[in-house]
């Protein structure tokens, strides 16, 4: 009688999960086993989207969804003809789970609460008898004859096939175990994080946002649009995030020292802009300044900008001259901010670098230097913008990998 193939899954995160429950699915009389280091399964399932996990984003096309990828969009591009939006929303609805769109185009859980996704990739594995083991970090990989040989503190296994879903590291020297393997690693660096701007006075609008602005940042080619959020701490919200993401690379050659130009009326540009203003100024010529806002910014902002560029709020339209209304729209359009460091979300912590992709046949996921092992989710050099992108991701690899490590060397 032919020995059940053992497969050992090396993390218990969304992609792991993913890549088991694929695994499962594709060849049920195989041994399946998550090993995760610590006590908490799924950690990042539960704390993203502020606790109420963002599955994916509304995102139907492959090219379009390959875009949203500053490291790993051509190789998506093939994953996701395997796997994708669709059938993200497909395989969660099939199991109870009905998702729903927000205006920004993530998609949550009717539920809004992530512990509906946690609960599903939980019954999933246990009703596909999948073995779940805590407190394992695996000490050792080496690849031997048949196999691997797994080398944990208290016990020494043997798989058949390995699929690595063990997340990302903001140390190099964290994937230096799969470095030893043959892998080559691209040196990681943050990935997601807002604007850090100590010395800038706009940190005293805390909890304005605006819809629509559009960032770049100076000496680069690099430019963003979307939502902004000011923090105590400087800038954040998508906007940023996104170009954070781009950029991760250039901003940490920066060390985080570098200045951003903010267009606060989004997509309008000079021409429009002057015109509404202008407009504004005829119409409303015994009006103040302070109350008339014609592009609807956060009257807080409104407020700052006009100190700013040394406007007395209390002063009418009439009395501004049109250099005061140049000073004003020049400022409206191309805003500066100094910014000196970055934070990122230790709990929501996604790295640019991991796993070379050279090194890994993305029709299978599986290594090309290492026969028998596989690798899934941030453990891979990539990584999307914020929005729901690397779940997509994490459950697209994860269940490719799941798929192909599944199959017998005879098939």
């Amino acid at each position: 009688m032919q020995q059940k193939m053992d497969i050992a899954i090396i993390g218990g995160g969304a992609a792991g999960f993913f890549a088991a429950i694929s695994c499962k699915r594709h060849k049920p009389d195989a041994n399946v086993t998550i090993y995760e280091k610590t006590a908490n399964l799924l950690a990042k399932v539960k704390v993203s989207g502020g606790g109420r996990c963002n599955v994916t984003h509304a995102c139907f096309s492959i090219a379009q969804l390959a875009k949203y990828y500053p490291r790993g969009e051509k190789q998506l591009k093939k994953a996701f003809v395997q796997f994708n939006t669709n059938d993200t929303v497909k395989w969660f609805e099939n199991r109870g789970v009905k998702l729903k769109t927000e205006a920004d185009g993530r998609m949550f859980p009717i539920t809004d609460d992530s512990q509906t996704i946690i609960n599903c990739l939980l019954d999933e594995t246990h009703r596909l008898g999948i073995i779940i083991e805590v407190h394992k970090p695996v000490m050792a990989i080496e690849k031997e004859d048949g196999g691997f040989k797994l080398t944990f503190r208290d016990k020494v296994l043997h798989a058949d096939k390995v699929i690595i879903a063990s997340g990302g590291s903001p140390k190099i020297d964290g994937f230096k175990w799969l470095e030893d393997l043959g892998q080559i690693i691209e040196p990681p660096v943050p990935s997601l994080f807002t604007f850090n701007m100590p010395e800038e006075p706009i940190n005293e609008l805390m909890g304005v946002s605006v819809e629509k602005a559009g960032v770049r940042i100076n000496g680069t080619k690099l430019r963003s649009e979307g939502a902004l959020l000011i923090t105590h701490w400087g800038m954040s919200g998508p906007a940023i995030l996104k170009l954070s993401a781009w950029g991760a690379r250039i901003l940490h050659d920066f060390n985080y020292h570098f200045s951003v130009q903010v267009n606060w009326l989004g997509d309008l540009n000079e021409e429009q802009a002057r015109e509404t203003l202008m407009k504004e100024r005829e119409e409303h010529l015994k009006m103040k300044i302070s109350n008339n806002n014609p592009f609807h910014l956060p009257n807080r902002l409104w407020l700052f900008l006009l100190a700013k560029v040394g406007i007395d709020p209390d002063s009418i339209l009439e009395e501004q001259s049109k250099k005061d209304m140049n000073r004003l729209l020049n400022t409206l359009l191309t805003d500066e901010y100094k910014v000196q460091g970055k934070t990122t979300f230790k709990e929501e912590f996604v790295t640019c670098g991991g796993v070379s992709l050279s090194g890994v046949n993305m029709d299978t996921m599986e290594s090309r230097v290492c026969p028998g092992l596989y690798f899934t989710g941030e453990v891979l050099d990539i990584d999307g913008v914020t929005g729901g992108f690397n779940f997509q991701a994490a459950w697209t690899t994860g269940f490719i990998a799941g798929k192909f490590s599944s199959k017998s060397e005879t098939q």
